[in-house]
């Protein structure tokens, strides 16, 4: 696995998080909730089933492409600008980040915490693999924007460096 260093400049550090998460949230949730949906499909009478998972993940795909566009378009520009008032945008972000750590509460409620029963076949190992990855870097992800990139832009605000 690569270690990616974000930058301290807070106009590239959104540049950093569209390339690195945004994009990858983007190709990786549609594959997972297809997978999703293949593993509860083939294994709906197994008791260990993450019933309602694909059905969340695909939620999810919309969600944080809706989150994801309004930081693309509004905020991140916003930002890159050093533009003032970001107050109300940034406090809208959070609120979505605490959705989307609710819905990642959920996913691992639905697997077990990701722990595969004993006898689970190549597409459900692949699907917890692919899916601890993805929680992984969605928490890292939010994890950046709410400990690093908002306090910038809130320090700012208050006059506060």
């Amino acid at each position: 696995m690569t270690i990616h260093t974000p930058p301290e400049n807070p106009g590239e550090l959104t540049q950093f998080i569209e390339i690195r998460y945004h994009a990858k949230h983007r190709a990786e949730l549609p594959a997972l909730a297809a997978l999703a949906e293949k593993v509860e499909s083939v294994h709906r009478d197994d008791a260990h089933v993450p019933a309602g998972l694909a059905a969340l993940l695909r939620r999810m795909t919309g969600e944080l492409e809706v989150h994801m566009k309004k930081e693309e378009l509004i905020l991140f520009p916003a930002m890159r600008n050093a533009l003032a008032g970001l107050d109300s945008p940034i406090i809208a972000m959070r609120r979505d980040h605490d959705d989307h750590t609710d819905e990642l509460a959920t996913i691992k409620r639905l697997t077990n915490n990701l722990t595969l029963p004993q006898d689970a076949c190549g597409s459900w190992t692949r699907l917890y693999s692919d899916l601890s990855e993805f929680v992984n870097d969605l928490e890292e992800h939010i994890r950046l924007e709410n400990d690093v990139l908002f306090p910038y832009f809130e320090r700012a605000n208050t006059g506060n460096t």
